[in-house]
Parts: structure tokens; sequence; C-alpha cells
């Protein structure tokens, strides 16, 4: 798969910039984090931050964009070949081996989504589209039901991937305080719709 977020050697100032906001407001909350923060972790200025990006809601913005494309990614990587169950099953673990490998990823969307403020809705506003478009394509390509509402599909895919990750940290916890034999593997979250 192809990293959205590329390596420093091959970044230009404003993608550093962009990262190093990602990562802090991922250990932070974007509340806590200031422009001159984010300026010091790129190894930049504070005026070529604001030079790129104006503002925080800006840096913001570009921020969910990048979040939005490692989505966008590990979703593509995936050809649409087998049956609707076996492409939704490797669309799933692509994703989930994307939040794996990329634990900021994880962290930004726990705030994101768990953290509510009228601006971060435009992040979530921007997944529920991706989903969207997704659900429509696979639907076009017979590798998804036409027989289930389109919203109840996007809200399944949404709670599949989101629901895994935002509810990991209170499943580990639990399985620690139940299991005699740590090493086994943990419940995963599954979800049922019904119709």
């Amino acid at each position: 798969m192809l990293n959205p977020r590329a390596t420093n050697e091959d970044l230009t100032a404003k993608a550093r910039i962009r990262n190093a906001a990602m990562d802090l407001f991922a250990q932070y909350g974007e509340s806590r984090v200031s422009l001159r923060a984010v300026a010091a972790e790129a190894g930049v200025t504070l005026g070529l931050v604001q030079h790129h990006f104006k503002t925080k809601a800006g840096l913001r913005e570009a921020v969910d964009q990048l979040v939005s494309e490692y989505f966008y990614q590990a979703v593509h990587s995936v050809p649409n070949t087998g049956t609707p169950a076996e492409v939704a099953g490797a669309r799933d673990e692509a994703v989930r081996e994307m939040l794996r490998e990329n634990p900021a990823v994880v962290n930004y969307i726990r705030r994101a989504v768990l953290e509510p403020e009228p601006a971060r809705l435009k992040f979530l506003e921007r997944q529920v589209e991706l989903v969207r478009s997704e659900v429509v394509a696979l639907r076009e390509a017979g590798l998804a039901s036409t027989s289930r509402r389109e919203s109840t599909q996007v809200v399944a895919v949404l709670v599949r991937q989101f629901g895994e990750l935002l509810l990991a940290p209170m499943i580990d916890s639990v399985w620690q305080m139940v299991t005699d034999e740590p090493d086994t593997a943990k419940p995963r979250l599954t979800v049922t719709v019904e119709e």
C-alpha cells in the first residue's frame, strides 16, 4: 500500500508540517496544540506554518484529508474480486492492517470522534462520504447487496471499521481483567445489522 504520509526525506515543508500536526493532534488533542508547537515539531518557522495553512483550522483540514487518504489507500489496495463477503472482509482487514501500522492515525481518529466539537464533524462527514462512494461503487459492480438500504450499509461499514478501533482500549483492559491466559486471542467486535 502506498503510504500517504511518505517519509521525512521525501517531503516538502508543507507535508512535514501536516505530519507533525497529525502526530501532535493525535497525542495531545488539537485544542492543546499551538501552531508554534507544530512549527517546532516540524523544524520550521511559525511564519511558514501560517503561510501554508493560514490557521489551525486550515491545518486541521489538511490532517483530516491525510487521514482520509490513509483509508482510501487501504480500501483501494484490495481488488474487487471474489464474493461480496470476501471483498468486504478483505477491505476491513486492509483497514485494520493500516491502523496497526499507523498508531498516530488511530489516536487522531479516536480524538476526532470521541472529543466532538463542531469543527470535528467535517472529519466524520468526510469519512461518511468516502464510505458512501465505496458502497455505491460496490453496489454498481455487483459486489454489495442492492436489497439492503445504502444508508444501512454505510453505517455497518463505519461501525465495523471504527467500532473496533474506538473500543480496542476497553476490550484490551477487560480482557486482561477476565483472562488467566493473556496470550490467547482476545474477542473481536462484530456488527450485526437487522433490517
